[in-house]
């Protein structure tokens, strides 16, 4: 059975209405449920943390300098290893 222009026109119509109200009951749903203030509050957080981390990094950075600094022997310098003999053939 084929439908008429009309009726094809009537059927858009009623599947455009059902996806706009599937789309204003989503969005209702995620406003009612609070995520978007949980969202805006953990990008709040990670920010903030991201800004605390980053004032503290050139401290730790120059600490870990300091106790990772390879102390150069002043008095002797670094044996060298002996060289292994190399097979003639």
């Amino acid at each position: 059975m084929q439908m008429t222009p009309q009726q094809r026109n009537l059927m858009r119509q009623r599947e455009n209405m059902r996806r706009q109200m599937i789309t204003r009951e989503a969005d209702a749903a995620v406003r009612d449920s609070g995520l978007q203030e949980r969202q805006k509050v953990e990008q709040a957080l990670r920010q903030q943390v991201e800004a605390e981390r980053q004032k503290e990094l050139p401290a730790l950075i120059q600490q870990l300098k300091k106790e990772f600094q390879i102390d150069q022997p002043a008095k002797s310098p670094v044996a060298k290893p002996a060289a292994s003999p190399k097979s003639g053939k």
